[in-house]
């Protein structure tokens, strides 16, 4: 899977110069763990005071949960780059995914060209709408809760552990569809695509 080419968020597309493209929140592990008090609810271990990204990621995947690695990867990479990752997990592990699922997921994709608050707005009812919480649908929820208002009328902010919550659910819930045996691979492949985004950092 190819990193995908640059595209910006609705803060920077307001601005006349391009900054420089970022991959994750923060630059370790350490300052993501104590900017948010909720991932330290999730995850049983921590990062080292010195550790990067990519090594705590990979302590990660080692461990007796190695599902804790799609939690810390949904908080540590920005909001754009972890759509991207979590759409292309999904197209790889849903090979055949409902038509409501595929229209969701559509829209994820033309955000993730265009990540513009209409794109982001569509996203959002698409999902709220859906009647069923299906791997898709709380991708699309994590679209809305990525940045910015949820909806036109509504200032309200959200939450940041919001979005987080929703990458893990519809990935770990992805990979709950398939057969058991199927599963540690799967999600091994999907620990290794996130470890680009840490690798490219």
């Amino acid at each position: 899977m190819d990193l995908p080419e640059p595209f910006r968020s609705e803060d920077e597309m307001s601005d006349k110069t391009q900054p420089p493209i970022r991959f994750l929140r923060f630059d370790t592990p350490a300052e993501l763990y104590g900017a948010e008090p909720y991932l330290t609810r999730m995850t049983q271990l921590r990062p080292g005071a010195e550790e990067t990204g990519l090594n705590f990621l990979l302590r990660l995947r080692g461990s007796t949960t190695p599902e804790e690695a799609v939690i810390y990867t949904a908080f540590a990479a920005v909001p754009h780059l972890v759509v991207w990752w979590a759409y292309e997990c999904l197209r790889r592990t849903l090979p055949e995914p409902t038509a409501p699922d595929r229209a969701i997921l559509a829209l994820v994709a033309d955000w993730t060209r265009s990540s513009d608050a209409t794109n982001r707005w569509r996203v959002m009812q698409s999902a709220l709408f859906a009647p069923v919480r299906s791997p898709a649908v709380y991708l699309g929820l994590a679209v809305g809760w990525s940045g910015g208002a949820i909806a036109p009328n509504d200032p309200a902010p959200v939450p940041s552990h919001r979005m987080p919550q929703a990458i893990n659910a519809a990935i770990l819930s992805a990979v709950a569809m398939q057969d058991l045996r199927d599963r540690p691979i799967l999600l091994a492949k999907i620990i290794d695509e996130a470890a680009r985004l840490f690798a490219a950092h």
